[in-house]
């Protein structure tokens, strides 16, 4: 009787930790198969036959649809480059190139990955529209206050995500560091 109970009590003890593990990864992800550039995250996998079962189980729970792996590649950046946190009140200030790419978008998202509100309906730029350098480098600012040039409301929110979406790109599982992709870089200048 004793050896029964024991085992029943391991088994619902190994289920619940399967169970929690399971709903941690998929609610909070995983780094398996990351790509870190700077600031900025992308899974490259995620949009392929190769993907992870987490990934998978992430994807299942938000209901979001990635980008195919023959399409393109979407980079995330939650902090600067200092690795601080993005902040509606501070002012950002994305800077740079972006890796070669037949078409690319930059939007601000929420944390729950809704496009930010704002009174000018403008949630990003394209790489069609944006307003660039003599030497094809571009400035961006995300600030809550209108700024001249590329700007980007953010709403004054307390958090958000920009996104970089590259369309028809060689950027992908064989991308290592900045010189194979240089991405922009993102820095907080002052906060309100």
């Amino acid at each position: 009787m004793r050896l029964i109970v024991i085992t029943l009590l391991g088994l619902g003890l190994a289920t619940a930790l399967g169970l929690g593990a399971t709903w941690i990864t998929a609610t909070r992800g995983t780094n398996l198969g990351t790509l870190t550039i700077g600031a900025w995250t992308a899974r490259p996998r995620i949009g392929s036959a190769e993907i992870d079962p987490y990934s998978r189980a992430a994807i299942a729970r938000s209901g979001e649809l990635p980008i195919g792996a023959g399409d393109g590649i979407a980079f995330l950046a939650k902090a600067d480059d200092a690795q601080r946190p993005l902040d509606g009140r501070c002012e950002v200030i994305i800077a740079g190139i972006t890796p070669a790419a037949r078409f690319w978008t930059l939007t601000l998202h929420d944390r729950k990955g809704y496009l930010v509100a704002n009174s000018l309906q403008r949630y990003g730029f394209t790489s069609q529209e944006i307003v660039r350098n003599s030497d094809g480098s571009f400035l961006v600012h995300v600030a809550s206050r209108a700024r001249a040039g590329n700007w980007l409301p953010t709403g004054g929110i307390e958090r958000y995500v920009l996104m970089l979406r590259l369309y028809d790109t060689p950027v992908g599982v064989g991308t290592r560091t900045r010189r194979d992709a240089p991405m922009p870089s993102i820095t907080t200048e002052k906060c309100s």
